[in-house]
C-alpha cells in the first residue's frame, strides 16, 4: 500500500532554518505579516521576503497559495515556500495550504515553520493527502515518500490530534491504490487478499465463496459474475471496537474489478476507466482500515461484492430472469446496468445477518449522476432524513462534496416488469434516481439508509482540492467522521 509521508512534530528551533536541506516553509499573513519562522527566514535571505511583500506579490496571493523562492541566499535549502495564512485560518483553509505545498512532492523533505498555526495537524493532513503518487506499476517502483519536520508551539498536542488524521490518510491512500489498480492486478482473488491484510489491524475478515453464495441465494450478484472466470466473492469485514451488544453501522460496496458492460457491451471509447467500477469496495475498504487503524470505539460491519462483468457464453443476456438473494425476481434489461443487481444481494445479506443499526451503500452506479452532478459531488439518496443530513454535514466538514436527490413512488413505475417483480432498468430518464429507487426495494422497513452514487467523484481526470488526478478516495473521511461523531461510544 502506498504510504502517506512521514510527518512528524518538533518544538520551534529558528536556528535550523539556516541548514535545512529541500524545502523550507514559512507563512505570512495576507497582509503582509510574517510570523517568527519568516522572520528569521528574512534576515537570513537579507530582506527578500519583506521586498517580496513591498513589491505586492502577498497581494496577489489568495489563502492558502504558496510562492516559492528558489536557491534562497543565506539558506541551505532548494527553495523557501510562502505559505499564505491568516492567524485564525479555518481547518478547511489549513488542508487547502497543506495540498498546495504536498503538490511540490518531488523534494524528498521539508521544514514546515508553523509555530502560530493553530491547527497544525490540519496543515500535515492536507500535505499528505496531495502528495499521493501512484506508481506500483512503473519499472522505477516506489518513491521515497521523503519526511516532513513540522516546527510548532505544542509538538505533544499536534502529534496526539495528527494521529487519528493519519490513520485517516492511511485509509485514503488504500482506496486510491485499490482504483487506481488495473484489472488484471486487482481481480476478483487479489482484491479478496487484499481484504484480508486487515486482519493485521484486528479487523475480522470473512471471505464469502461462490458455493457459499450460491446457498445463499445470491442469483443477483452472481449473474453478474457468470461471463467471467474470475470468481465472485464477497468480503464481510467486522471492527468490534465499540460495545459489545450494539449493533454495527453497515457499509457495502460494489465491487466490480472491471466493467465491459457484459453482453449490453459497452463503447470501446473510455473503457479503460472501467477499472474504477469498484470504487464503492475501495471506500468501504479504506474505511475499514481507517477505523482499525486509529481504534475507533465503534461497531462497523463493510461488505463488498466483488465480481468482473465480462461477455462470454455463460454471460447473464439480456432478456433473462434471475432471482435474488431476497427471493424477488429481475429482469436483466441491460447488463451494463450490473451494479445495482450486486449491492441488492450484498445489501440484502448485511441486514439478515449482521443486523445493523443503519445501513450506506456506496457504487460507482451510474453516467446519469455525472450529468446531474459533474465532478464536484456525489449523489446522496436517503429514506430516512435525519441520517441524511448527519452524513451531508460530515461531507461538508471534510470538504467532500455531495448533494440530496430525490426518490418517490413515481418512479417506481418505471421499474415494473411484465415477466417478472422488477426490471433492473426505467430507461433514460432520471437514470440514476431509478438506480436508487431499485435499490430501495432491498431495504427493509424502518431500516435507516443511505445509498451514494460516487461515478463522477471516484476518480477524475484532473487535480482536486487533495488529490492528484485519477482515484480521490472521496468517502473515506467523511463516513469515519460519521462514524466518529454517531456510532462511537466514547
Amino acid at each position: 500500500m502506498s504510504k502517506p509521508v512521514p510527518v512528524t512534530f518538533h518544538d520551534t528551533d529558528l536556528e535550523e532554518i539556516a541548514t535545512a536541506k529541500g524545502r523550507v516553509a514559512v507563512v505570512v499573513t495576507p497582509d503582509g505579516r510574517m510570523d517568527a519562522g519568516a522572520r528569521r527566514a528574512n534576515r537570513l535571505t537579507k530582506g527578500a521576503l519583506k521586498r517580496m511583500i513591498e513589491a505586492g506579490v502577498m497581494e496577489d496571493a489568495k489563502p492558502g497559495d504558496v510562492i516559492s523562492l528558489s536557491w534562497p541566499t543565506g539558506m541551505a535549502a532548494e527553495a523557501l515556500d510562502i505559505v499564505c495564512l491568516p492567524r485564525t485560518a479555518k481547518p478547511d483553509l489549513l488542508r487547502k495550504a497543506g495540498s498546495a505545498l504536498g503538490k511540490l512532492k518531488d523534494h524528498k523533505s521539508f521544514l514546515v515553520l508553523a509555530g502560530q498555526v493553530r491547527r497544525p495537524e490540519e496543515l500535515a493532513l492536507g500535505l499528505s493527502l496531495r502528495a499521493y503518487d501512484f506508481t506500483a506499476r512503473k519499472t522505477a517502483g516506489d518513491k521515497d515518500a521523503g519526511e516532513v519536520r513540522m516546527m510548532v508551539a505544542d509538538s505533544d498536542a499536534a502529534e496526539a490530534a495528527y494521529g487519528p488524521a493519519a490513520a485517516v490518510a492511511e485509509g485514503v491512500f488504500l482506496t486510491r491504490d485499490l482504483v487506481n489498480e488495473p484489472a488484471n492486478h486487482l481481480t476478483t482473488t487479489e482484491f479478496a487478499t487484499r481484504i484480508e491484510g486487515l486482519r493485521d489491524l484486528g479487523v475480522e475478515v470473512e471471505i464469502l465463496e461462490e458455493a457459499r453464495l450460491r446457498e445463499l441465494g445470491m442469483g443477483a450478484l452472481l449473474a453478474v459474475g457468470h461471463g467471467s472466470e474470475s470468481p465472485s466473492k464477497v468480503a464481510v469485514m467486522h471492527w468490534r471496537g465499540g460495545t459489545k451488544d450494539a449493533a454495527p453501522l453497515a457499509l457495502v460496496g460494489k465491487g466490480v474489478v472491471f466493467d465491459t458492460g457484459g453482453i449490453s457491451l459497452k463503447p470501446a471509447a473510455g473503457m479503460e476507466d472501467m477499472t474504477m467500477d469498484m470504487g464503492g469496495a475501495g471506500v468501504v475498504t479504506g474505511v475499514m482500515h481507517a477505523l482499525a487503524r486509529r481504534k475507533a470505539a465503534a461497531n462497523v460491519v463493510g461488505l463488498v461484492g466483488l465480481v468482473e462483468n465480462m461477455p462470454s457464453e455463460r454471460a447473464t443476456r439480456p432478456g433473462d430472469v434471475i432471482t435474488s438473494m431476497k427471493g424477488e425476481t429481475v429482469e436483466v434489461i441491460n447488463t451494463d446496468a450490473e451494479g445495482r443487481l450486486v449491492l441488492a444481494d450484498v445489501m440484502w445479506y448485511a441486514q439478515e445477518v449482521c443486523k445493523p443499526a443503519a445501513l450506506v451503500d456506496l457504487a460507482t452506479l451510474t453516467g446519469a449522476i455525472i450529468i446531474g452532478l459533474g465532478h464536484e459531488k456525489a449523489g446522496v439518496f436517503s429514506n430516512d432524513d435525519k441520517f441524511c443530513g448527519t452524513f451531508l454535514k460530515a461531507a461538508e466538514a471534510e470538504g467532500e462534496g455531495a448533494w440530496r436527490m430525490p426518490l418517490g413512488e413515481a418512479y417506481d413505475e418505471m421499474l415494473k416488469s411484465r415477466i417478472a417483480d422488477m426490471k433492473n432498468v426505467g430507461g433514460r430518464p432520471a437514470g440514476s434516481i431509478t438506480a436508487a429507487q431499485f435499490l430501495a426495494r432491498f431495504v427493509k422497513r424502518d431500516m435507516p439508509w443511505i445509498h451514494l452514487d460516487i461515478a463522477g467523484v471516484a476518480s477524475v481526470k484532473s487535480d482536486t482540492a487533495h488529490a492528484p488526478k485519477g482515484a480521490t478516495g472521496w468517502g473515506v473521511m467523511a463516513l469515519n467522521r460519521l462514524v466518529s461523531e454517531q456510532f462511537e461510544t466514547s
